[in-house]
């Protein structure tokens, strides 16, 4: 429910010299909607996404490209991630890049408080290092090389050779914190969410945490190390501050009491950093830990894991420029379960979009608006005493914008689009059921029309403002449609479910399809 407070959510950042595929699309539309949605409720909603600029793995590409560091990631972030926010109608409040100022400053005054404080210490470091993860690796996702790499060993995420790194760098107590994660992991049940991701982050703190390396001196491409600057400090610390640094840590003490602490949205992969060093980073500076931590699924291609390296990426404006962003957006939020790993198919994506769109969601707008044009000169009607069928109509929208609340505060955005569905399957069942088309014919049902096609007009409105977090551009034209006051983001998302607010004598317009069909060569 709603608590007038603050929503702070984020995406994880993205490295920038992978170009955006679809992978990247889901997190950014699931972070997008869920903060549509909570701000179209009347929380203090804050969303944050951005791209991971340091480390080595960027040094290299640029050095292949023929250009500095900063060159090379100025015209990826220009040419391909602020492009993908557009794409994908992603209304983000700020976008954070780890190579402004405001972040690399704000960086260095937590790294050196959590020095002052004695939790940073010197050592020396050797272990297998991947540079496309940026991580030493745990023997876990250590594997035996082989065709062109046997003899070597790998990453068992990218599937290439490790590189063994022998440095002096300085070291992050973590281990001092495995009791403080089990104690949080155990208070705060819902901290790590789905409870698959709960369960891998409880078993990997209790099989023991080693203190973490949080620098590197065997390149410069970084932030400074504010207390020697032959070493620049790990991408990974560097990244998981961005979420402080992005809303004031170090210098706007307001803007970050009314945004921290924030909820995290990030891929699986990712988990541990964000579940166990990111919390153990915080509770170290003093600062109070995330909301929490949602690990979603991979998108399987062909049942592989997205990914351009082994060119199973696909860029969202191969769907988008065919479907449209909101087919996108609807697609891959109620296709996959949140939280789960799930497949993507061409096939699967047109027959959605054919029968629950365009059939659908689509077709009970047009032919609701078009007879109301037709037997009402384009003026909603009145409706008359309800039946038992119509309030049947109204309770279902009233449980389904319960429920779908529910869903989205418990990061379930798949189960509060099927909630939401059921209005359009009980409406078409409805208009199917009462024939309004046979009514029109008999000037004595002239009420029982009017009653029917303003249940339709209703429903069409409480759906376009549940559905607007979801599909921002549809629910736009068919509010406008349908002639409801107001702009459609200003409705209380809450208030969706409450019957009777699209007025009578209202003026409806003429709808083209909202899903027009799609002719697909192969």
């Amino acid at each position: 429910m709603t608590s007038g407070g603050s929503f702070y959510i984020t995406t994880p950042i993205y490295y920038p010299s992978d170009l955006p595929h679809i992978g990247h699309g889901y997190t950014s539309v699931a972070v997008d909607t869920l903060a549509r949605w909570h701000r179209q409720s009347g929380d203090d909603t804050w969303m944050l996404t951005g791209t991971d600029e340091h480390g080595q793995k960027m040094l290299r590409a640029a050095t292949a490209n023929g250009v500095t560091p900063q060159e090379w990631v100025d015209k990826l972030v220009e040419e391909s991630w602020f492009p993908l926010l557009r794409t994908l109608d992603v209304a983000n409040d700020d976008f954070i890049r780890t190579t402004q100022p405001r972040h690399e400053e704000r960086v260095k005054t937590f790294v050196q408080a959590l020095y002052d404080s004695g939790y940073i210490y010197a050592g020396e470091y050797e272990a297998l290092y991947c540079v496309g993860c940026e991580e030493f690796k745990p023997e876990a996702e250590i594997v035996d090389g082989t065709g062109p790499f046997e003899g070597l060993k790998v990453c068992a995420i990218h599937s290439k050779p490790l590189e063994l790194l022998q440095e002096k760098n300085y070291f992050f107590k973590l281990s001092e914190f495995q009791d403080r994660l089990l104690e949080l992991y155990k208070t705060q049940p819902d901290f790590v969410r789905p409870d698959s991701a709960r369960n891998e982050v409880v078993s990997f703190v209790r099989s023991g945490l080693k203190d973490l390396s949080i620098s590197r001196s065997a390149f410069d491409w970084g932030i400074r190390v504010p207390w020697d600057d032959s070493h620049v400090i790990y991408v990974w610390v560097d990244a998981l501050l961005n979420y402080a640094t992005a809303v004031g840590y170090g210098d706007d003490p307001e803007q970050f009491e009314r945004r921290w602490p924030a909820y995290h949205v990030v891929g699986k992969d990712i988990l541990r950093f964000h579940a166990v060093i990111w919390p153990a980073m915080l509770m170290a500076a003093g600062l109070e830990v995330p909301k929490g931590i949602f690990a979603h699924g991979w998108l399987l291609v062909g049942g592989e894991k997205m990914s351009k390296s082994k060119l199973t990426g696909i860029a969202p404006t191969e769907i988008t420029d065919v479907f449209g962003s909101d087919a996108y957006r609807y697609y891959f939020l109620s296709a996959i379960a949140f939280g789960q790993d799930g497949s993507f198919s061409w096939e699967d994506l047109s027959a959605r979009y054919q029968a629950e769109l365009a059939n659908g969601f689509g077709n009970l707008a047009s032919r609701t608006v078009a007879m109301i044009g037709r037997y009402f000169d384009g003026v909603v009607p009145t409706a008359g005493e309800p039946t038992e069928i119509d309030l049947r109509v109204q309770r279902t929208v009233a449980e389904a914008a319960t429920a779908a609340d529910a869903a989205m505060t418990a990061f379930r955005p798949d189960e509060a689009i099927a909630a939401i569905w059921r209005i359009v399957d009980d409406l078409n069942g409805y208009i199917t059921e009462n024939e309004p088309w046979a009514l029109a014919k008999d000037e004595a049902k002239r009420e029982r029309l009017s009653t029917v096609l303003y249940t339709a007009a209703e429903g069409l409105r409480a759906l376009a403002v549940l559905l607007s977090p979801v599909m921002p551009q549809s629910t736009a034209t068919l509010w406008d449609a349908l002639g409801a006051p107001g702009e459609l983001t200003a409705q209380p998302l809450r208030e969706a479910g409450t019957w009777s607010q699209l007025p009578a004598g209202s003026r409806v317009k003429t709808l083209a399809p909202l899903f027009p069909r799609v002719e697909q060569t192969a």
